[in-house]
């Protein structure tokens, strides 16, 4: 097994010896050294005592070794061999390490051997050369000559160079050993420069290459001292200054920090009294306001993950399926984003609420943009600086205030987005939401790329009709139904009225809503498929009672369902209901909502004329085709209706007349209403059914089949047609809804007519 030692600041990469003392060894160790010994160093990110000793202190990169000598000096030499990624650590109590690790795939050798060894001699020369004129030059000289690669002379430097831990552990991070031996050039280089520059007689420049080194060694020089006066006397920094410190730790791209530089030039040459200083200081401000930094992929705890969803949200079963399918998905690719979900249904079903609950269980930052009204690009995309009060689009102002670079983003509304002069904002969101582009984002404030590729966005919408169809195709759809009446029953008892007795600063021994109350409520007082309008009438209620309690009522109030109109100060909502009585040509029909799902009456009614059609109620064009595709079946299946339609006008109305409808569900109630009314057959208003139907006859799919069966049992509905292509959908559909319910599915015009009696069968004859 491998002993762990933790170690700070120090260079490390394969195939060259550290030294250690004997005494640090054990102290970091607790164990004596002894040849042979398999070591794992843990790298620490700053210098820890053992207290701080936790997994995100260290670095996921380090090398394993082997104790090669143990002198009799006190020194350890442990010759490393393999990079490895730490994958875990666990700290026990007595302050020691265990990790697990996995070996990295080597460096990649894309060098010519005959070339890198000629830029380690040139190397090594430069070192023999910065040391000429110190006491100690001869012992150095021998010293640099024996050092075999570029991995000892990084190793052996390293305290001597001017380069930070971070710097440090970004040598072992790479993976081209070109790019490792330009960095060490670099750094020695710089350190040859530096000695050069405190000894002005052997300052002379062979080249060009090394007139850069000296550029960049002064540079550095500057800073380092600029940031030593700034030390000594914070309250003299200047904006700029303090500008130019943000710059340097910000971490952005190199796109990004060459605009940065650029900007802060010119900010530097307007001075404060220019009007263009505080656009370009703003600009600055938000560049390095934003987080640039790649965050590590943490581990996922599945099982809270599915714990925090079930303890947030009653009911959607499939939908919680779905999200802990995408969560699994993301833990076992170790990705920061999966698939762009689009959650689909009525108002207050919950898809806002969830995108938080996701972001509690992955442990992430919550942000909520919404889109609702949004009908200009550059509300996306943001403006460009040239306009006088230019401002970043709304998803970088999210990854701003998130200050991560992997929130979970919730796009909330996305069907209310419009278009209009401005452009299209739905288009400028095709980028954002299409995990092949979004890496390199660019908002017009902004004008350098973002990467957007581990935001896990989720957008929410209340229906897909007006999403554009490059848009939807980007998104996996989820539909969130409406709740039936028991699930509303168990949200109010669990969250609803707990939360509004706690927001009104009433105590819980105070307040009681009876079984009884809580269901007429629901039933009642409310008309809609989530539970928005349901936690409206449970906060009135608390109100109230608030009124009350403050007036001096010692009592505990018991709500009764009887109390209900006085407490919310209305009248029971008015549902369509089901008559006892049967006339022909009227027929009940089922129609889905933003709201949910209703009953609908088609009435018809034949009256003296010269055989004109009479639309009312509010019908849009697609259900006025239906009307006429439903007159034109019926013409051809019941000859006898072309006479009586000669001399009569047939009038049909859908209530409530000043509501409008539309949509082509309707199609088989209409056929049917108008078969009734032609044959004086009438339809018991018990059975219900939806369907479009086509001039052949054929009953096809149509869509919100769980809100229209849900209103069909709460209306007291016995038997519901509907189309044979939707009965998969019968699945998702709650038992207790169904279990009301008889459900016929049909895919042909005359087995409604049938079921219904308007057809009869005599032998192998079909006739009225």
């Amino acid at each position: 097994m491998a002993i762990i030692v933790p170690i700070y600041n120090t260079v490390l990469l394969p195939d060259t010896n550290i030294y250690l003392t004997s005494d640090s060894y054990k102290n970091a160790t607790g164990q004596e050294p002894a040849v042979g010994d398999r070591i794992i160093f843990a790298i620490e990110k700053k210098a820890l005592s053992t207290d701080e000793f936790r997994p995100e202190n260290f670095y996921p990169l380090s090398v394993s070794g082997t104790i090669t000598e143990v002198s009799n000096s006190g020194f350890v030499v442990i010759k490393t061999e393999s990079r490895i990624n730490i994958e875990d650590i666990v700290v026990h109590s007595d302050k020691t390490l265990e990790v697990l690790s996995i070996i990295r795939k080597p460096m990649t050798n894309d060098l010519d051997p005959i070339d890198e060894k000629k830029r380690v001699e040139q190397l090594k020369s430069a070192l023999v050369k910065a040391t000429a004129n110190y006491q100690w030059a001869l012992g150095a000289r021998n010293f640099i000559s024996q050092l075999k690669g570029m991995e000892d002379i990084i190793s052996a430097m390293a305290q001597w160079l001017n380069i930070t831990d971070e710097e440090k552990y970004a040598l072992l991070e790479e993976n081209l050993r070109s790019n490792l031996l330009n960095k060490i050039e670099q750094y020695i280089y710089e350190y040859t420069e530096m000695t050069d520059v405190t000894n002005e007689a052997s300052a002379a420049q062979e080249n060009d290459n090394k007139k850069a080194y000296r550029e960049m060694a002064i540079k550095k020089q500057i800073e380092y001292l600029q940031k030593e006066l700034d030390d000594m006397h914070p309250e003299n920094v200047t904006d700029i200054r303090k500008m130019e410190m943000k710059i340097q730790s910000s971490g952005m791209n190199e796109i990004a920090r060459r605009e940065a530089d650029k900007v802060l030039s010119r900010l530097k040459q307007e001075g404060s009294n220019s009007p263009e200083y505080g656009n370009l200081y703003n600009y600055l401000d938000f560049l390095t306001s934003i987080s640039w930094k790649k965050e590590r992929t943490k581990k996922i705890d599945f099982q809270a993950a599915e714990k925090i969803l079930d303890e947030d949200h009653y009911g959607l079963k499939k939908v919680k399926e779905r999200i802990l399918q995408q969560i699994a998905v993301m833990d076992l690719n170790k990705r920061q984003s999966g698939s762009i979900l689009l959650f689909v249904g009525a108002p207050g079903t919950g898809k806002t609420s969830i995108g938080r609950s996701i972001a509690n269980a992955l442990k992430r930052k919550y942000v909520r943009v919404a889109l609702g009204g949004v009908r200009d690009e550059a509300d996306i995309r943001g403006h460009r600086r040239t306009y006088i009060g230019a401002m970043p689009g709304r998803i970088m102002d999210g990854i701003q205030k998130a200050d991560t670079s992997n929130p979970v983003m919730v796009l909330d509304e996305i069907d209310k987005l419009s278009m209009s002069y401005n452009g299209d904002p739905a288009s400028a969101l095709l980028e954002v939401l299409d995990p092949e582009q979004n890496n390199t984002f660019t908002d017009h404030y902004m004008n350098v790329p973002y990467d957007l590729s581990d935001v896990l966005f989720i957008c929410t919408a209340n229906t897909l009709d007006s999403i554009p169809e490059p848009l939807l195709n980007r998104m996996e759809v989820i539909d969130f139904q409406g709740y039936t009446a028991s699930e509303k029953y168990q949200i109010a008892q669990r969250h609803l009225i707990p939360k509004a007795i706690e927001k009104m600063g009433i105590h819980s021994e105070q307040l009681e809503f009876s079984e009884d109350a809580i269901r007429s409520i629901i039933a009642d007082f409310t008309m809609e498929g989530g539970v928005r309008g349901l936690k409206k009438r449970i906060d009135s209620v608390c109100r109230a009672i608030a009124v009350k309690l403050a007036r001096g009522h010692q009592e505990k109030i018991v709500i009764q369902a009887i109390d209900l109109p006085t407490l919310l100060d209305m009248k029971p909502l008015h549902h369509e209901k089901l008559t006892a009585q049967k006339s022909p040509g009227i027929v009940t029909g089922l129609a889905w909502t933003a709201s949910g799902g209703e009953i609908l009456f088609i009435e018809t009614l034949l009256t003296k004329g010269s055989g004109q059609l009479i639309v009312t109620g509010q019908l849009g064009d697609v259900m006025k085709e239906s009307v006429r595709i439903a007159l034109s079946l019926v013409k051809s299946k019941f000859p006898k209706a072309d006479k009586i339609l000669k001399t009569h006008d047939i009038h049909i109305h859908v209530p409530q007349g000043a509501v409008k409808k539309d949509g082509p569900s309707a199609g088989i109630t209409l056929t049917i209403a108008l078969a009734s009314l032609i044959t004086k057959k009438k339809v018991s208003p018990q059975i219900a059914m939806t369907g479009e139907v086509s001039l052949r006859g054929g009953v096809m799919p149509i869509g919100g089949l769980p809100e229209k069966l849900m209103a069909a049992a709460r209306a007291g509905v016995k038997k519901v047609f509907i189309p044979k292509e939707n009965e998969d959908d019968l699945k998702d559909i709650p038992k207790e809804i169904t279990q009301k319910l008889e459900i016929i599915a049909v895919d042909q015009v005359d087995d409604v007519l049938k079921a219904t009696g308007i057809l009869k069968k005599q032998g192998s004859k079909t006739t009225e």
